[in-house]
C-alpha cells in the first residue's frame, strides 16, 4: 500500500491532520533480522558529510526495504487529481523549471542535487537496481507544491522522473525545500519497476520520503528567502514529526556542500 488518498488538497500540506491516520498502518516491523544501522555523523557548512553514509552495503546480510510512507496530498501522479507522469518532458534531471504547457516558472533557492541509489533488498542491498525509475516531488522555498498550492497551480516545477543507471543511481538538480507548518523538511519519492511503468503511472513498488539533517536546515534557512522556514522549523523535530517520529535513520540524507556552493543529498533506497 502506498498511502493513497481521495481528498481534495488543502492550500498547503495537510500536516499531522492528514498524515497521522495514514501512519496508523505503517511499518509494524522495523529492521528485524538484525539489520545494523550506521551511527549518524554531524555536518558543518564545510565539505563534510552529515547523517549516515548511504553507499550500498557490500554484505549479503538481510536488508530491510526503505520505510513505506504516505504520498501526501500533492503527488501529481494521478492518485489525487492531476497526473504529471504521462506528460512529455517529465523524464528529466533538472527539476528546477516548469515544462510543457505550464507557466514556465523557475523555483528559487539554495541549489540541491539529490542522488538516490536504488538497490535490491533481497540480495542484502548489494545489487543495484538498474532500469528502475524514481519519481521525486517536493515543495519550493515558500513551502508550496506546484500543481496544487495557491499561486503555483499553473507550475509543475520540482517534479521529475529518472531511470536508474547501472549503479542503481538517479540524480536530480533541485533547490532546498522550505519548511512549512507541521512537517519536517523532506522530499517525496516513488519507485517504479521500470521507466515505462513510471510514465504510465502504474505499478509503484515503493513510496517514501527523504529527510534533511537539522544542522543543514539551519544553515540553509539563514539565507535570503527562507525566513518563514526559520519560524516553522523552530517548533519541529525529527522525533516529533508525524512521518519520521517512529524512526528516520534509513531516510536521513547524507549531505555535502554549503549554502553558498549548494548541497548534495544522497540516500540508498532498498526496494
Amino acid at each position: 500500500m502506498n498511502g493513497r488518498h481521495d481528498q481534495s488538497p488543502p492550500e498547503h500540506d495537510g500536516g499531522l491532520s492528514y498524515d497521522l491516520p495514514v501512519l496508523a498502518r505503517r511499518r509494524m516491523i522495523r529492521l528485524m533480522a538484525g539489520a545494523s544501522l550506521v551511527p549518524l555523523v554531524g555536518c558543518t557548512s564545510q565539505e563534510k558529510p552529515s547523517a549516515s553514509a548511504s553507499s550500498p552495503p557490500s554484505s549479503s546480510a538481510a536488508c530491510a526495504e526503505i520505510p513505506e510512507e504516505t504520498a501526501g496530498p500533492f503527488p501529481g501522479d494521478g492518485s489525487n487529481g492531476v497526473n504529471l507522469l504521462k506528460e512529455s518532458g517529465v523524464v528529466r534531471s533538472d527539476i528546477t523549471k516548469s515544462f510543457g504547457g505550464s507557466a514556465g516558472g523557475t523555483a528559487e533557492g539554495v541549489p540541491l542535487t539529490i542522488t538516490l541509489t536504488v538497490v535490491d533488498a533481497a540480495s542484502g542491498c548489494g545489487t543495484p537496481r538498474k532500469g528502475a525509475a524514481v519519481y521525486v516531488w517536493q515543495c519550493d522555498r515558500d513551502g508550496a507544491y506546484s500543481l496544487y498550492s495557491e499561486g503555483v497551480t499553473d507550475e509543475n516545477y520540482l517534479r521529475g522522473v529518472q531511470e536508474s543507471d547501472d549503479k542503481g543511481r538517479v540524480t536530480f538538480r533541485s533547490v532546498f525545500p522550505g519548511c512549512y507548518p507541521g512537517r519536517w523538511p523532506h522530499v517525496h519519492f516513488e519507485v517504479y519497476g521500470s521507466l515505462a511503468d513510471a510514465t504510465a503511472a502504474t505499478s509503484i513498488t515503493n513510496t517514501s520520503q527523504l529527510a534533511f539533517p537539522k544542522d543543514v536546515c539551519d544553515e540553509v534557512y539563514a539565507t535570503d528567502g527562507y525566513g518563514a522556514s526559520v519560524r516553522n522549523l523552530s517548533g519541529l523535530s525529527l522525533e516529533s514529526d508525524g512521518i519520521f517520529s517512529d524512526g528516520h535513520d534509513r531516510q536521513l540524507a547524507t549531505m555535502r556542500g554549503s549554502s553558498a556552493a549548494g548541497y548534495t543529498a544522497t540516500l540508498t533506497v532498498p526496494v
